[in-house]
């Protein structure tokens, strides 16, 4: 139902490149259609990947979908159309290659399948994340704007080129302060060099460069063309801004954020609270564009906003968490009026 969802909703152009063993809670492994191998996902997060053969019970399904799979792929090439037709295996390496070029092109859109909260599947995904989708080698020069003349502006895909980065995200760790993690388009960057915000036109000193790794981190001397890393006290910078070299300036595409859908009333537990509660509200508002807070003039209670509900309780989760905020939440309170009928 969820592929099938995919095809009506999304694309026709997707692919099933794995059917998942069992559902909900008897989810226990993947069968990989490409290499037709079974996959199951042990230890206490999932982190040891077992192969072994597939089930009698998926044996049926996996054929009837490995051949679907084999069809999309040779027809985006003809030389392995060619082969296929004249009944030659194909090598799984010369497969991936296809749908690597035809998942660049949009001709394809690969599927996989499972679950983020037992961790089972995600590995793979990942290796498909670095097998199937662009590198920034693949892709055309990224396209910005002159900040002082408003004309087009191209950066390619060099570490020779002026220096492009766009800050992505902002996020505040207890042991460094606010983190602001970046990817650069162009160029190359070394710690402890200025760089320019072209959406607030303030300069940037770059004093730590961070390459991170879950949550560890490692100071790096300088980052080139193509990777993605976090520095260290930003004061200008928001999500979405771009960090360009002084001298060739440009405004890389800006990320447009959705308005809130909903919104929740918050007061603090204690006195001390209180104190604590707005500078918290306020940091997690400097990381998540979507997040809103405000003051009714009328009721003056605080209302936070956001994209749903269980965007809404991981921030007050946080707010106790990681800032000690104890919070009370409810339902926005209206202030009814009287009107001349």
């Amino acid at each position: 139902r969820s592929f099938q969802s995919i095809l009506e909703r999304l694309t026709p152009n997707a692919v099933r490149m794995q059917i998942p063993d069992g559902e909900e809670d008897n989810f226990t492994g993947v069968v990989d259609l490409l290499a037709m191998k079974f996959f199951t996902f042990e230890g206490a997060h999932g982190e040891q990947i077992v192969e072994g053969p597939i089930p009698e019970n998926l044996k049926e399904a996996a054929k009837k979908y490995h051949d679907i799979l084999i069809e999309k792929a040779v027809e985006q090439d003809e030389q392995a159309m060619s082969d296929y037709l004249e009944g030659k295996e194909i090598p799984v390496e010369k497969l991936k290659e296809i749908i690597r070029k035809a998942t660049i092109e949009n001709k394809i859109v690969p599927v996989f399948t499972g679950s983020a909260l037992k961790n089972k599947g995600v590995q793979l995904m990942l290796d498909a994340v670095v097998n199937y989708l662009p590198s920034p080698a693949d892709l055309p020069p990224v396209k910005g704007t002159d900040p002082k003349s408003n004309e087009e502006v191209f950066r390619e895909f060099k570490d020779e080129s002026p220096f492009a980065a766009l800050a992505f995200k902002v996020a505040t760790d207890p042991y460094v302060g606010q983190l602001t993690f970046f990817r650069v388009y162009s160029g190359k960057l070394e710690s402890g060099s200025y760089v320019l915000n072209t959406v607030s036109g303030q300069t940037e000193r770059i004093s730590r460069i961070l390459r991170m790794h879950a949550n560890e981190r490692a100071d790096i001397k300088e980052i080139l063309a193509g990777d993605i890393a976090a520095t260290v006290g930003l004061k200008a910078t928001k999500t979405g801004d771009t960090l360009s070299d002084q001298n060739n300036q440009i405004v890389l595409e800006k990320i447009i954020f959705p308005e809130p859908v909903i919104s929740l009333r918050v007061e603090p537990k204690t006195k001390a609270d209180q104190e604590k509660m707005s500078l918290s509200l306020k940091k997690l508002s400097d990381e998540d564009p979507t997040f809103r807070i405000k003051t009714d003039e009328e009721t003056l209670e605080t209302i936070i906003s956001g994209m749903g509900e269980l965007h809404l309780d991981i921030l007050v989760d946080r707010l106790k968490r990681e800032f000690g905020v104890g919070v009370n939440t409810g339902r926005p309170q209206v202030a009814y009026k009287e009107t001349v009928k």
